[in-house]
């Protein structure tokens, strides 16, 4: 990467990053702060979500379909290069893929990924009757490959994850703040990925997981707030930028 990119990167994070900040703090008050929870009960936040569970078989199989291409689906900074200090990765498996962290968008912060949508249609039909939808994907993790730890940028949402695929050997584990998590094929998580929280892989196997955020539950300001930033800034500044990545990558 260039000198000249690299600058354009780094001015490009730290407006975004001023910008968060702010809003970051203004959702504090309304969010429980340091109180937060860590997990969310699915049936009182959003009961729609565990319609994906109830639908686990038919998703894992279309997770089953795509992952022959797996060499063609990109990783993740491939598509948002300012998640590079966290997704980065050297070819060291042993049959030759590539170890790092691999996303395929199907709802992108508004956009819809139409192309990848047509491949996962059942997954798609229960991802439109979500509300508050803020963005989807399939997150796959390689054998041996760590994420390390961080904090999720904005407080604006929360996150579900559906396990589709977990190794049976030394399965992967969640850690987030104080608390661990053990993915286990068919049962869902929502938490707030704002706290600090690594992912360990350290099986020889992948790790696939059903990534759905929404917008975190709030007071009705600061929700409309949200809705405003989400669905008007976030979408058209940065969610434009990284759904033209993914087209390069079709």
């Amino acid at each position: 990467m260039t000198t000249f990119k690299m600058k354009i990167i780094n001015w490009f994070y730290s407006l975004q990053k001023t910008g968060l900040t702010k809003l970051n703090s203004y959702f504090y008050q309304y969010t429980g702060g340091q109180s937060r929870p860590v997990f969310f009960n699915i049936e009182k936040t959003c009961p729609e979500l565990l319609e994906f569970d109830r639908n686990f078989e038919a998703i894992q199989q279309e997770l089953v379909s795509i992952l022959p291409q797996k060499e063609n689906i990109p990783r993740y900074y491939d598509v948002d290069q300012l998640q590079s200090y966290i997704s980065g990765g050297i070819d060291t498996s042993e049959n030759g893929w590539k170890t790092g962290w691999k996303v395929f968008m199907l709802y992108l912060m508004g956009l819809n990924v139409a192309a990848n949508q047509q491949l996962c249609p059942q997954t798609t039909a229960i991802l439109k009757k979500i509300p508050n939808l803020y963005q989807a994907f399939f997150s796959i993790l390689d054998p041996g490959k760590s994420i390390v730890q961080h904090k999720g940028p904005f407080l604006g949402y929360i996150r579900y994850h559906l396990a589709l695929k977990v190794p049976e050997d030394n399965p992967p584990v969640l850690n987030i703040k104080d608390q661990r998590y053990c993915w286990e094929e068919g049962k869902s998580v929502l938490f707030d990925d704002t706290w600090s929280h690594d992912v360990q892989n350290n099986s020889r196997d992948l790790r696939v997981v059903l990534i759905v955020d929404i917008l975190r539950p709030m007071p009705f300001v600061p929700h409309m707030v949200n809705q405003c930033v989400s669905r008007l800034f976030i979408k058209n500044l940065y969610g434009k930028k990284i759904y033209n990545n993914l087209k390069k990558h079709e």
